[in-house]
């Protein structure tokens, strides 16, 4: 009530300079507003007699026009109204260009500042006007009122784009964007404040008016995507997380930056683990391999590493001056401590851990006697070249080769499962490393989800190592190392020096 008196003793002392003409106009231009903001739209034409010569385009002491009082209301009716009366969109704001802000805005008569419409008023709020950013959020609020100024045709001018083809400007909508015209300042200028709308509306939680935006056809950011995926999130708006899913291939790579890692990724991976739908679940797949990439999986290579002693073949399971012997599944295997001594820490400690004079067997507990044999033969023969591996013994002689500490013999089990690796064992080979603690060939299969993920989101058994629903408590640690993997893969491909360099 003060404030009002004070405003109101002001207006009086304001009124005592002017002359009786110029009292008369300013106290009927005052009725005029004040009837436009009743919001009753049965005045607007009586009203609008008398605000005085620009009619329903006159600027109230504040530099604001009847329509963006209309639209800091959120007066949706009024803004139609007023629209129909023949309201401009274009007029400027000079509400702080007299103080001397700078303002960006539609250019007029080659000047180089330039001012604000209506529409960009809105679009660029929190950027232009921070003083009064709490006083016209309402407006950002309000779907309706946006959706009725950017659907206003504009008046045709000489060398200006329409409205129209302003939005088309950037859409990834072939068939609707315009013939290439000449950019004007004025078509950047107001693409530019659609775009800062769409990103303070993202940035603020305005996700409608985001999505309203970009449904005019401005393009995502990898920003606002990401803000606005996550407003949907937190809403548990369904159809929406669905919808910008959807829309994630239309952002352009170069968008794809360390934001991407830090802050999509984990947010992705968080609605892929909550989510009991279908269709996100798939989205996010696919979006996961796109990630990925087009390019191979890193392939394993083998270890070339030279034996410190070698052994004729001759000597493989021959108890003719072996002097040491290996009890497996109750059958004695020969051999000679010359070659076990230094072929791996495990083989010392065994050997060392007997007295010299001890004559009885090694008993091995823990690996069949053929996949023990493998192993000696790969010791006598100095590599894996000789080597027979059936199907289903890889993994028994992988596990073997691991806990002898022949990590040559490992890595060369581990390429033997990367080439056979489908859909039907990947799961398996991918238990079996984790269990093992094998980890360039877990980094192989993860590689293998990422880039096959749409497929293998059917696989039941995928599906139950993701959500771990026999409830051992893997299925987070397998999602975390899937965020992990493809936070490696997009900074070597996207963000490293050398993009799209990965073999």
């Amino acid at each position: 009530m003060q404030e009002e008196m004070t405003r109101a003793d002001d207006c009086f002392c304001a009124s005592r300079k002017l002359d009786a003409v110029a009292i008369e106009a300013k106290f009927k231009q005052d009725l005029g507003f004040r009837m436009l903001n009743c919001g009753r739209t049965d005045l607007v034409k009586q009203a609008v007699s008398l605000l005085g010569p620009d009619g329903i385009n006159t600027m109230s002491e504040q530099g604001m026009t009847p329509l963006m009082y209309a639209c800091v209301r959120g007066d949706e009716a009024m803004v139609q109204m007023l629209l129909d009366a023949g309201a401009d969109l274009n007029v400027e704001v000079r509400l702080l260009l007299d103080a001397g802000a700078k303002v960006e805005g539609s250019v007029e008569h080659g000047e180089e500042n330039y001012s604000e419409t209506p529409l960009q008023l809105a679009a660029a709020v929190a950027r232009l006007f921070p003083s009064l950013s709490v006083f016209l959020s309402g407006f950002m609020i309000d779907r309706n009122v946006f959706r009725k100024l950017l659907a206003q045709p504009e008046k045709e001018k000489n060398d200006i784009l329409s409205l129209e083809e302003i939005l088309a400007e950037g859409t990834d909508l072939p068939e609707t964007a315009p013939p290439p015209l000449c950019a004007s300042r004025n078509s950047k200028a107001k693409l530019r404040a659609l775009r800062e709308a769409m990103y303070h509306s993202a940035e603020h939680g305005y996700v409608d008016v985001t999505i309203d935006i970009r449904s005019i056809g401005v393009p995502w950011t990898l920003h606002t995507w990401l803000e606005s995926l996550r407003v949907a999130f937190q809403q548990h708006r369904r159809p929406l997380i669905q919808c910008l899913l959807k829309e994630f291939k239309t952002i352009q790579e170069e968008e794809y930056t360390e934001e991407l890692v830090t802050q999509g990724l984990p947010l992705m991976f968080e609605i892929l683990k909550a989510s009991k739908n279908e269709v996100i679940s798939q989205q996010l797949c696919i979006i996961f391999t796109h990630c990925y990439g087009p390019y191979p999986i890193p392939k394993l290579t083998e270890i070339k590493r030279k034996q410190t002693s070698r052994l004729d073949p001759h000597f493989l399971n021959n108890k003719e001056m072996s002097d040491v012997t290996f009890l497996v599944e109750g059958r004695p295997f020969y051999a000679h401590k010359v070659l076990l001594f230094t072929a791996s820490p495990r083989f010392k400690a065994l050997l060392s851990s007997k007295p010299t004079n001890d004559s009885t067997c090694i008993e091995i507990g823990y690996v069949k006697y053929p996949i023990f044999q493998l192993v000696m033969q790969y010791l006598y023969y100095g590599g894996p070249e000789s080597l027979l591996i059936k199907n289903n013994e890889i993994m028994e002689l992988l596990s073997a080769a691991k806990f002898f500490q022949l990590e040559a013999l490992q890595r060369h089990c581990e390429i033997i499962c990367a080439k056979s690796i489908n859909t039907d064992n990947c799961v398996d080979i991918y238990s079996h490393a984790k269990f093992l603690g094998v980890t360039e060939l877990s980094a192989y299969c993860e590689g293998y989800f990422l880039k096959n993920m749409m497929v293998l989101i059917e696989n039941e058994a995928f599906k139950q190592l993701l959500y771990d629903k026999n409830g051992e408590g893997t299925g987070q640690d397998v999602l975390q190392d899937l965020q992990r993997t493809l936070a490696i893969r997009i900074q070597s491909i996207h963000l490293s020096s050398s993009k799209g360099s990965v073999v």
